[in-house]
């Protein structure tokens, strides 16, 4: 038997393992904070401007925004080929003034998306960027050959809006200024916001309701809850679609909604927690994995839907069966550098060959 736990995760920043080599180095995480903080200021400054070329001309909403996805989770790899891209999702809201009293916005989701994209084509340009203008859901900015930022954007109601803007203000008396007053103010308003008064705007659809903020509470309280560990193991599930599948494959959340519920906590031993989450992964898929905070939506049919030339449920369990069956004949193994070698077939040359590392057991 074996513990090949260390090559997953250790403590010791000079030892290689799997887990630091999924992290950004400091430079490509320094880049694309940098780069999101420069497409929020296009956006603050971008978004008034082009709605008063369009014919408004008072109560001219500034956008708030809400990091959400792996970055918000931790959860971020590294691309593992090729052709992949850290992805980076920062909503961006406006508190529209322009409501019908059906609660939905009257302006078009097709002028949101107009005028975002007006508002990022200077930085766009400047920076040699690349905007992405065909995604049903976002504004997508390609930023590197390894990295992009998508931007979705989000109805408030103005009545919602205006109460925690005034908030601001109460902040103000004690902050130390008032960006630091609105900062706090807006933290609290994205916990106080109803989850059905937020509306994505659809370049097809128009409008549909959808919130990113329960999924997001509900994962990093799962992380609270089981530790860490939890993390780390979503993170080598993601290592693995991202080296099994050049692109597509299982969607994160797929992944994070299957995980929780199977992970059981081995201390020290990232190989067993992960092994345990693998071998139940394969029946959960089959038998349907639903929205963690939306029952009436199956993940998995999402999933299916994706292709109708291939059963894409029964290829991803079919390939969570075989990274099982590595994990488990790697732990049983008595020979550390075969079980090294059956690590990087599952996961790439980013699992360390150091088979000198792996402990032996009785």
């Amino acid at each position: 038997m074996l513990n090949l736990s260390s090559l997953f995760y250790t403590g010791d920043a000079a030892e290689q393992c799997l887990q630091a080599e999924l992290d950004l180095d400091p430079h490509e995480r320094d880049f694309i904070a940098n780069a999101k903080t420069a497409v929020r200021e296009a956006l603050r400054a971008g978004i008034p401007r082009e709605l008063r070329l369009l014919g408004y001309d008072k109560d001219i909403p500034t956008p708030r925004f809400f990091t959400q996805g792996s970055w918000a989770y931790k959860t971020l790899n590294r691309p593992a080929k090729k052709l992949q891209q850290a992805d980076v999702d920062d909503g961006c809201y406006l508190p529209l003034s322009f409501l019908t009293q059906t609660r939905r916005p009257s302006i078009a989701a097709t002028v949101f998306f107009t005028i975002a994209q007006k508002a990022l084509d200077p930085l766009v340009n400047e920076r040699r960027w690349k905007l992405v203008t065909d995604k049903p859901t976002c504004v997508r900015i390609i930023i590197s050959t390894t990295a992009h930022i998508d931007i979705p954007l989000y109805a408030i109601p103005d009545g919602e809006f205006a109460t925690l803007r005034a908030r601001a203000l109460d902040f103000d008396s004690v902050a130390t200024n008032l960006s630091e007053a609105i900062f706090k103010a807006e933290r609290d308003a994205w916990t106080a916001l109803p989850t059905n008064s937020v509306m994505l705007a659809h370049r097809e659809d128009d409008w549909m309701q959808s919130d990113p903020r329960p999924v997001k509470e509900w994962f990093l309280k799962a992380v609270d809850d089981k530790g860490e560990q939890l993390r780390r193991v979503v993170r080598y599930l993601k290592a693995y679609r991202d080296w099994k599948w050049t692109s597509g494959g299982p969607a994160s959340i797929l992944l994070m909604a299957a995980a929780v519920p199977l992970f059981e906590k081995q201390e020290r031993r990232d190989d067993l927690a992960l092994l345990t989450v693998v071998k139940g992964l394969p029946t959960v898929l089959r038998d349907g994995v639903n929205n963690p905070i939306d029952e009436s939506e199956c993940l998995t049919e999402r999933l299916r839907k994706g292709s109708k030339e291939r059963d894409l449920v029964e290829e991803a369990a079919a390939a969570f069966e075989h990274l099982a069956m590595l994990l488990d004949g790697a732990i049983a193994a008595s020979n550390p550098a075969q079980a090294c070698e059956w690590m990087r077939q599952a996961f790439g040359q980013r699992f360390p060959d150091c088979p000198e590392r792996v402990a032996v057991l009785s």
